[in-house]
């Protein structure tokens, strides 16, 4: 009988496997999140500019408060554009 080590695979087996999500903010200790900084802010919104949920982007609770307050008013200065077609 075949061992696995003995099996070829087409694709990668490793391809589709989940990593566990964490808090950047928490792990990198940052405290503040400063709403002048649009090119930081951007990794939170998708291209249509909609703030991705915590389910995604893996923010504690605290954090993703904090993210989606800074981007609005990112928005609101006009710092960061409220709808695009492809922002990214």
């Amino acid at each position: 009988m075949a061992n696995r080590d003995d099996i070829k695979f087409l694709s990668n087996p490793k391809i589709g496997g989940t990593r566990k999500k964490y808090c950047r903010f928490k792990k990198y200790g940052i405290k503040y999140i400063d709403y002048k900084d649009a090119d930081f802010l951007l990794s939170f919104v998708n291209e249509q500019g909609k703030i991705l949920p915590r389910r995604i982007t893996g923010n504690s609770l605290k954090y993703q408060r904090k993210v989606a307050g800074s981007v609005k008013r990112a928005r609101h200065l006009a710092l960061m554009p409220y709808v695009t077609d492809l922002l990214k």
